[in-house]
């Protein structure tokens, strides 16, 4: 056997989903160098094999390529993640709370615990949000911050301490402090009209050494393969300044520790002045500068912050400032002129229309000639918009955003209006290219199976149904939107995304049949084997022993360390029949102080 095309790795004895059109369903693929070499029968590509091959059993599972997150703030999460105590995916308010009790106890001081996004109340049985009161004696002395979406964050007494709030403490820019008949702030901090009081709250918060951002980095992006995401384009985010805070991602991919391909974008960073960033970065760095693990992708999704139209559903929708077109548009303008891909945060059609009337504009002096620009959200664009973004060649790129705020969608503007955001098939029918997402980890979870789930069924995660049939997705074109569609957005659609020869071999085997599991199961998927760049990155269960090890999360105290990232639900035998489960991380039994029980054989918390 030549050594030159011997497999590095086959996969035989499962169910392949190439994803190409009219591409029948193979029993097995051959990977070499980083890429797909071939896919076929099992005697087909077993007689490939040499002495060195690795040869996996699939045991008739589901293969797909590896999942694209076309919107996920991944650079920054990575940063957090190790302080973090997730709510992703628990089912109840007193779950939480014993969470949050619990690690209250293990953090020490000055840390904070802090819950970032990826819950709402609508995904708790109880259908409510926990109180200041709960909160309180959870954690009297720990201070404690809670984001719920980009509304309101929940600060205990501790963390109004910490901060040294009292009632001469005056509201800050962009934000409501609520306050007691006495003038006393209660812990309930509003985002009104902008989350500009979030952000700098957090930001307060103390942050972890370098050492253990790269840990915490390392440990996100396993949680990612977890679930079978292999790619991601990174939209940027506040506060994440280039270079500096490119810094730890950018040793990890010296060092090849990468384990998720990330496109990124650099986000405007002073209001006012984002002209001067992107100026200072265009002199400093280029689009696809770096490589295939890591790589710049051009600006966005913040253009310019005057350009923002802040998604709180529980507000009235923003009305952009009268200064914002000329803002943005000198940016775009210096942005085509040198030839960087751009992305843009743009949730209501009135300003996707403002934004378009600057884009042709531009276009008619600079023509875009089919520069690479793309819409991020666009829950309620137009038929109109539509076609103007396709006389263009933009891009859209789709989160599941509504899955955690329809209802409050819903409550402002009525069902009806909420029954086909955003518009896929209307923008697909348009020819524009659609890519899938989460837009995690603050508000929504990066959790990318709830994405699709809320595609397919047309559930909110409270369960509350916003579309109807005819406009929801087929897996399978749900699915392609989320690996090949997602690819256009990096400019890498013609070697990404699916399971044919010559694609990079990025890869997920799946716990259970995607096409085939009951709707509602969707969201249970986990992937038990995760393959990027031809090398195995992620293996559970009957795969565990290919698992790459990982150090141990840091600091030792660490949320992730105790309790996880996002908490499937299971039926273990072990445990009761609505449970949630951390399957990354085993603890021992242990009962609580009010009862709950962890099981140690299942990692299960029985609550």
């Amino acid at each position: 056997m030549n050594n030159e095309t011997t497999p590095d790795i086959i996969l035989h004895n499962g169910k392949i989903t190439a994803l190409e059109n009219n591409q029948k369903e193979e029993q097995s693929l051959a990977i070499k160098n980083g890429k797909i070499t071939k896919t076929g029968s099992n005697n087909e590509i077993l007689k490939l094999a040499g002495q060195k091959t690795i040869t996996i059993n699939l045991n008739n599972r589901r293969v797909i390529p590896g999942l694209n997150d076309s919107h996920l703030h991944v650079i920054r999460a990575g940063l957090y993640y190790n302080l973090e105590l997730r709510w992703d995916g628990v089912s109840s308010v007193s779950e939480a709370l014993y969470m949050l009790k619990e690690q209250a106890k293990r953090t020490p001081p000055p840390q904070w615990v802090r819950v970032i996004g990826g819950w709402n109340e609508w995904g708790f049985r109880e259908k409510r949000m926990p109180t200041l009161d709960e909160i309180n004696s959870a954690a009297p002395d720990t201070p404690v911050f809670i984001l719920h979406l980009y509304d309101c964050a929940l600060l205990n007494r501790a963390a109004l301490r910490a901060l040294g709030m009292d009632k001469n403490t005056p509201n800050p820019p962009g934000g409501l402090i609520a306050r007691d008949a006495s003038g006393i702030p209660t812990g309930l901090f509003i985002a009104e009209p902008n989350a500009l009081i979030l952000y700098s709250t957090i930001s307060m918060a103390p942050k972890l050494s370098f050492d253990d951002q790269l840990n915490s980095s390392r440990h996100f992006m396993r949680e990612l393969n977890r679930f079978g995401v292999t790619s991601v384009s990174d939209a940027g985010g506040g506060g994440q300044n280039y270079p500096e805070d490119y810094a730890v991602i950018q040793k990890l991919a010296n060092e090849n520790q990468l384990t998720v391909r990330i496109a990124y974008s650099l986000f405007a960073q002073k209001p006012g002045k984002e002209i001067d960033d992107y100026k200072r970065w265009i002199s400093m760095t280029k689009p696809d500068e770096g490589d295939m693990f890591l790589k710049m992708n051009g600006a966005g999704e913040n253009l310019a912050w005057s350009a923002a139209d802040f998604e709180n559903f529980l507000q009235v929708r923003p009305d952009l400032k009268p200064f914002m077109e000329e803002e943005l548009e000198c940016i775009v303008r210096e942005l085509v002129k040198n030839r960087w891909p751009f992305r843009i945060h743009a949730t209501y059609e009135e300003t996707i229309k403002r934004f378009l009337n600057i884009f042709e504009r531009v276009n008619k002096d600079i023509p875009f000639d089919k520069l690479r620009w793309w819409l991020d959200h666009a829950e309620t664009i137009s038929n109109e918009s539509i076609e103007r973004v396709a006389s263009l060649n933009g891009g859209i790129a789709v989160q599941h955003r509504m899955a955690y705020q329809g209802e409050y969608f819903i409550r402002r503007y009525g069902q009806k209006s909420a029954e086909s955001l955003p518009p896929i098939k209307n923008i697909l029918k348009a020819g524009i290219p659609v890519g899938l997402g989460t837009d995690g980890t603050r508000v929504a979870s990066y959790h990318p199976w709830t994405c699709l789930w809320w595609l397919v069924t047309g559930k909110t995660v409270g369960h509350t149904i916003i579309t109807p049939t005819e406009n929801r997705m087929t897996r399978k074109d749900a699915l392609m939107l989320y690996t090949n569609g997602s690819a256009w957005f990096s400019g890498e659609q013609e070697n990404k995304g699916l399971l044919k020869q010559g694609h990079l071999a990025d890869i997920s085997v799946l716990s259970d049949d995607y096409f085939n599991i009951p709707e509602d199961k969707i969201r249970n998927i986990e992937s038990l084997l995760t393959i990027v760049n031809g090398k195995i990155v992620y293996g559970s269960k009957e795969y565990s022993q290919y698992c790459p090890p990982l150090p141990k999360a840091s600091p030792d105290w660490s949320p992730i360390g105790r309790w996880g990232g996002y908490h499937q639900e299971t039926n273990c035998s072990h445990c009761h029949e609505h449970t949630t489960c951390s399957p990354l991380h085993h603890h021992n039994p242990i009962m609580g102080a009010d009862g709950r029980l962890w099981n140690a054989g299942c990692d299960c918390a029985v609550f």
